[in-house]
């Protein structure tokens, strides 16, 4: 993901500039593309001999981890067996961080880490470690902000110099082993790095103290601006600015998926009645779905498109992506009742369950962009392909819908020379191909979806794309998320059931013993003290599953975790959370995230969090630890409030209106059912819902929301209770009178 420069990470910029140590060995490391998040490559099948030697990597459960554990690099994981080993060799440490499905890691590894001649210079030179930074966030963050203050760009894989103590002096991403077009090779800077580390080793332990001592600086407090109505339309003009009005998305290429931007712009349409607002949403959303990057034969989304019209992706898929793009569309379908959005949310989540769901219930982490070391190869397709596999009329209608040609439009990446590849992509409306064909839509899609479950079957017979099966608490609580809202939305059991069998696979196996949340699980094991994302995407999880059961094990839950999350992350002194625990690894820096990237930060969610908790169990002290959270950030959410939309998403809610809505009835009757299925139906983000049963005689929701007490139904009617920024409406027991009190843009 890019990153926001806060004014700190640019006066070290400043600062390092001048450092002429740090410039003499570090050629034009700059990032491989203008973008952080990169290509993908698959390890297994490109044909290589599998090799004897095995290193220390080979005890590890990472799948990143375990890709290079038969590499000639006497590589370590992230321990103190490293740093003791250097200390006392006095050693500088190569320290290397990627993820199992990126591209470029995987080119680095084949040309680098597995040449001897590259390891034996790293052997002889450094203490060499791998990380995983799906893994160990953590580190990641912290290594990936010294980049892009060093070099003004950052990605992975991310190749930091350090000294024992873990000080950086030296931040690149991908390194060739030799060098080219003015990018310095591992073989020639290696050993500029060993001389200057043997000649001028005082040199680099300042400049290592230096750029820790600039990363340590607080770059956020309580001073800020006040944060309100303002903020929000400054992130929309700003939004606005870069928005493609042709294509859709925000900027050129490479363009990211960033579905927060399209949440927020959700609530500001609806806030204000700015249509604009809206449409920008729903372009975007229509050029991703009909574009390459959407899987069409498959579902699901790849991570990001190379080019303005969404067509050519980088072709891996991210769980995380899945997650909060179909929120996205979820919520759009809501805001305007258009089938195609919901169709589309609902693919997804088809995607998930079939293939990245683990038996035990959790979600694995991502697929890789290639398969036989050929990028988009699993995904591709010729026009003799099709017409293999199809009857003619079924492959003239598929290559015409999908805009297949026989001279191809995908490059191969290696030589840059075009193939007789496809990207299948649709470049007009079904309606329209429907009225040219003189068939209805519905038609045309039936016809369309049994070709392309054709398709599918025969791609299952190809070569897969490595799956990284790790299961990570954090994304897990996004998907969680999304589906619980989906099964309300589209009142589906099979997605509630996901989502609960979900976070009861985390709450049973990705616990301590004495009960502290775990970030990752593998192979029947479950390890690394879990980060504040952990925390706050379950416990949004957890909020979307308790209103789409009403099942108080699900609230309960929620409060305990927010009560541990502040307990161990909470910043006493300046205000929000922590990225660590105050008992997790003393690394060099104790981070605190806010810029929404490709994932939503922490303190974006748990501002939400914090507000839905409080206004749930009438709990002020929760909503006082939330606009400690706005305080805290003002100052950097408002130098550029759009590249805080999460955040934003969060701020709207608090500005209000909002809403606390109580339906009191018998769960199982069908006023109820009714009354809620109305109001999932319509999209009313800024709202909490609760559910008393009148069916017993002490409900357990009135054990954490007291005010519920002497709520009783109308005439053993289902009724609703609304109440709109701390004012409460009469109760009623009419559907339609439920939604008046509602909000609505028209009526703004």
């Amino acid at each position: 993901m890019q990153r926001k420069l806060t004014h700190s990470q640019r006066t070290l910029s400043i600062l390092l500039f001048g450092i002429t140590l740090v410039t003499i060995f570090t050629g034009n490391l700059s990032s491989v593309s203008s973008s952080s998040e990169v290509k993908l490559m698959d390890q297994q099948h490109t044909g290589k001999e599998v090799k004897t030697h095995q290193n220390r990597l080979i005890h590890e459960k990472s799948p990143y981890l375990l890709q290079h554990a038969e590499n000639p690099v006497d590589w370590y994981a992230w321990g103190p067996e490293a740093f003791e080993k250097a200390k006392k060799e006095n050693k500088p440490i190569f320290l290397s961080i990627g993820y199992s499905t990126c591209h470029w890691c995987h080119v680095m590894a084949h040309e680098s880490f597995e040449d001897p001649e590259v390891a034996r210079l790293m052997n002889e030179v450094f203490v060499c470690i791998k990380v995983d930074r799906e893994e160990r966030p953590d580190i990641d963050n912290i290594y990936m902000a010294v980049c892009q203050m060093m070099t003004r760009s950052g990605g992975w894989p991310l190749t930091i110099f350090m000294t024992p103590d873990k000080k950086p002096f030296f931040a690149g991403t991908y390194i060739p082993k030799e060098s080219r077009f003015g990018r310095a090779g591992l073989v020639e800077l290696i050993p500029k790095i060993n001389e200057v580390w043997q000649t001028r080793h005082d040199e680099i332990l300042e400049t290592a103290d230096k750029i820790t001592a600039n990363l340590t600086q607080p770059s956020t407090g309580p001073t800020g601006p006040k944060l309100d109505e303002t903020t929000l339309k400054t992130a929309y003009e700003q939004l606005s600015g870069r928005f493609d009005e042709q294509l859709g998305g925000f900027g050129t290429a490479p363009k990211f998926p960033t579905s927060q931007n399209f949440l927020f712009l959700l609530r500001y349409w609806q806030r204000t009645g700015d249509d604009k607002a809206l449409r920008m949403v729903e372009r975007s959303l229509k050029s991703m779905r009909n574009g390459g990057i959407y899987d069409h034969i498959g579902f699901g989304f790849h991570r990001y498109s190379t080019d303005p019209h969404w067509l050519v992706p980088h072709f891996e898929k991210m769980l995380y992506d899945q997650a909060l793009l179909a929120i996205a569309f979820t919520e759009t379908y809501q805001a305007t009742g258009k089938v195609e959005y919901g169709d589309t949310a609902q693919e997804i989540f088809t995607y998930i369950l079939r293939d990245m769901t683990d038996k035990g219930g959790g979600f694995y982490s991502a697929e890789d962009a290639d398969s036989e070391g050929v990028e988009g190869k699993f995904y591709l397709w010729t026009e003799d392909e099709i017409r293999q596999t199809l009857s003619k009329e079924d492959a003239d209608l598929i290559i015409t819908l999908f805009n297949v040609k026989k001279e191809g439009n995908f490059k191969d990446e290696a030589t840059g020379e075009k193939t007789d590849a496809n990207i299948p992509h649709l470049d007009k409306p079904l309606t329209e191909t429907a009225f040219k064909m003189e068939i209805s839509v519905e038609e045309l899609k039936t016809r369309m979806n049994g070709a392309r479950k054709q398709l599918f079957t025969a791609r299952k017979q190809r070569v897969h794309p490595h799956k990284d099966d790790k299961i990570l608490t954090d994304w897990n609580g996004l998907m969680i998320a999304a589906l619980a809202k989906g099964a309300q939305v589209f009142h589906n059991q099979k997605f509630l059931d996901a989502a609960k069998r979900a976070t009861d696979f985390i709450l049973k196996e990705m616990h301590r013993e004495d009960g502290r949340l775990l970030h990752r699980y593998r192979d029947g094991q479950s390890a690394i003290l879990a980060h504040v994302d952990d925390y706050a995407f379950l416990i949004w999880g957890l909020l979307e599953v308790y209103e789409a059961t009403f099942d108080t094990h699900y609230l309960k839950t929620a409060l305990d975790l927010n009560s541990e999350m502040i307990q161990n992350f909470w910043d006493e002194k300046g205000g929000g959370f922590f990225f660590t625990a105050d008992d997790a690894e003393d690394l060099i820096v104790r981070q605190k995230e806010i810029y929404d990237g490709a994932i939503p930060s922490a303190n974006s969610v748990s501002l939400l969090n914090l507000l839905r908790l409080g206004r749930i169990t009438a709990n002020p002290e929760l909503e006082t630890k939330a606009m400690k959270i706005a305080e805290t950030f003002a100052s950097d959410v408002s130098g550029y409030p759009s590249g805080y939309t999460q955040f934003l998403v969060s701020l709207d809610f608090g500005i209000g209106p909002s809403y606390e809505i109580v339906i009191v009835g018998d769960p199982q009757a069908s006023d109820t059912e009714e009354m809620l299925a109305t109001l999932r139906k319509h999209f009313v983000p800024n709202k909490v819902v609760l559910l008393k049963p009148n069916n017993q005689e002490s409900p357990d929701i009135v054990r954490f929301a007291k005010y519920l007490e002497h709520h009783s139904s109308i005439d053993n009617k289902a009724t609703a209770y609304v109440c709109l920024n701390y004012a409460c409406k009469m109760p009623t027991t009419d559907t339609k009178e439920m939604l008046s009190l509602l909000p609505a843009p028209s009526q703004k």
